[in-house]
């Protein structure tokens, strides 16, 4: 492998990144609409795709550290040790967020599936309260805690690019 082809992400790592981020930019879009425009006709419309779309992240973010562990060989090193953890803290938040949501709903004896795949049935019953509180109370607050990392992960991308290290490219197609 050369220098160029070291210091560029695969077509896998790019896909599930730039994927990612979309979904994740609409996840950030609903939420917002839900947080200013509660009850328009607008968040009726998008409200609805939250969970299954934070589902389907979570079950990308899995897939992303499996694929990223496999051919870690073949990956362009972090920058900095800030940089490796500031990735480390990406995805675990990714993964820690929508765990919470998890949590909450099955705790809440809700059933939940998402595009139409049965994940949890429900229960009938009293809900389990300490797994709705832990949920409410830090999935949001732990989401715009996502989201204060990604737009410092973003800022990091003009950063570089002032310094005279294109760490764009390494995440753009050849």
């Amino acid at each position: 492998m050369n220098a160029v082809e070291a210091a560029h992400y695969g077509r896998v790592n790019r896909y599930l990144h730039w994927g990612m981020a979309l979904l994740l930019a609409w996840q950030f879009t609903t939420t917002s609409v839900r947080v200013l425009l509660n009850d328009s006709a607008l968040d009726e419309l998008l409200w609805p795709t939250h969970r299954s779309v934070g589902f389907l992240l979570m079950v990308l973010v899995v897939v992303r550290v499996a694929w990223a562990l496999a051919s870690r060989v073949s990956q362009p090193p972090a920058l900095s040790t800030a940089a490796r953890l500031g990735h480390l803290a990406l995805y675990g938040l990714m993964l820690l967020v929508p765990a919470l949501a998890l949590l909450r709903q099955y705790g809440s004896g809700r059933a939940f599936e998402p595009f139409g795949i049965p994940l949890m049935s429900g229960f009938e019953g009293e809900r389990i309260e300490w797994m709705v509180a832990a949920g409410g109370l830090l999935h949001g607050e732990l989401g715009w805690t996502l989201l204060a990392l990604i737009v410092g992960h973003v800022t990091m991308v003009f950063w570089h690019r002032r310094h005279g290290q294109n760490v764009l490219g390494r995440m753009l197609p050849r």
